[in-house]
């Protein structure tokens, strides 16, 4: 591990030093990395301050530091966002906007500079591994937290999860028609609701019950297409997994639609043998079961 933890630590320095981070003038344009960075991710559309945080792992100070700073200059504006004012939304101005487009030369300048002096094979290995790396470092950002199941981002997620088997299905889904799944059923003691998270953003989520003297139940697991490729949906399983062998459980439940086909694949490649039904839910059609070692677990 610490061999892999310095061969990390040299690559943030090769890149930090590559791409200009060190430099408070940034592409020559006279302001930091920070901040050019703020501006090119307010875009022509504009973003609410909060979601400007999340994606750029800011706290509130910085943020507003940054934000006031490319105000000064003329290149921002904040209002209200329509329909609630408590909301504020960045905005470029047009000097911004003109700012925008330079730096998005500048940059692809920088990108020609670092491709140019490797032969066309050396190029496309670059730019492979750096696709590479980037996927990994983007899973490696996404967090799963226990979150209570009506939250704002547990209930988006639960939209979602709907819309995609209503999406995927010929036939209708009515979570009233299956098996009860009910907000108390996955607070504690009787089962959890995890929400994965990417740059503040909700991407996923599954729940987990603990029936007593029965086996624990996991349901409702699903991953956005944003998040698709990230191995994200076997560390949702895990994490459940997890937490229902605390709770005590040895074997482990559940069940799903023919056309979840990759959730499927997922579950036989993790243990998971297909079953009898053992249950009557109408939207099901297979049910998978799992023993768990708990002294290994």
């Amino acid at each position: 591990m610490q061999e892999m933890i310095t061969q990390v630590r040299r690559f943030n320095r090769l890149v930090t030093r590559r791409v200009g981070a060190l430099d408070e003038r940034y592409l020559t344009r006279g302001r930091s990395l920070g901040a050019a960075r703020m501006l090119w991710e307010i875009g022509a559309r504009g973003e609410e301050v909060r979601r400007l945080r999340a994606r750029l792992g800011l706290d509130s100070g910085r943020a507003s530091r940054l934000l006031r700073g490319l105000e000064a200059d003329g290149l921002v504006e904040l209002r209200p966002a329509d329909g609630d004012a408590r909301v504020r939304v960045a905005h470029l101005t047009a000097r911004g906007r003109s700012e925008h487009a330079v730096l998005d030369r500048l940059s692809d300048d920088l990108a020609r500079g670092t491709l140019a002096p490797l032969s066309a094979r050396q190029r496309q290995r670059l730019v492979t591994a750096m696709a590479e790396v980037e996927r990994l470092l983007t899973a490696s950002a996404v967090t799963i937290e226990t979150t209570d199941p009506e939250h704002p981002d547990a209930r988006q997620c639960l939209r979602a999860y709907l819309d995609e088997l209503n999406a995927r299905s010929p036939t209708p889904y009515d979570p009233a028609a299956g098996v009860s799944a009910e907000p108390h059923e996955f607070r504690a003691p009787l089962g959890a609701f995890v929400v994965a998270r990417l740059g503040g953003e909700a991407v996923g989520c599954g729940a987990v019950k603990h029936p007593p003297r029965r086996p624990a139940e996991i349901k409702r697991m699903w991953v956005s297409d944003r998040a698709r490729g990230l191995g994200l949906g076997r560390r949702l399983l895990e994490t459940l997994e997890t937490t229902a062998i605390a709770s005590g459980a040895t074997r482990l439940r559940l069940e799903t639609n023919r056309t979840l086909t990759e959730a499927i694949g997922r579950y036989r490649s993790t243990g998971y043998e297909e079953v009898a039904p053992f249950n009557h839910e109408p939207f099901a059609d297979h049910w998978f079961e799992k023993v768990v070692d708990r002294s290994t677990a």
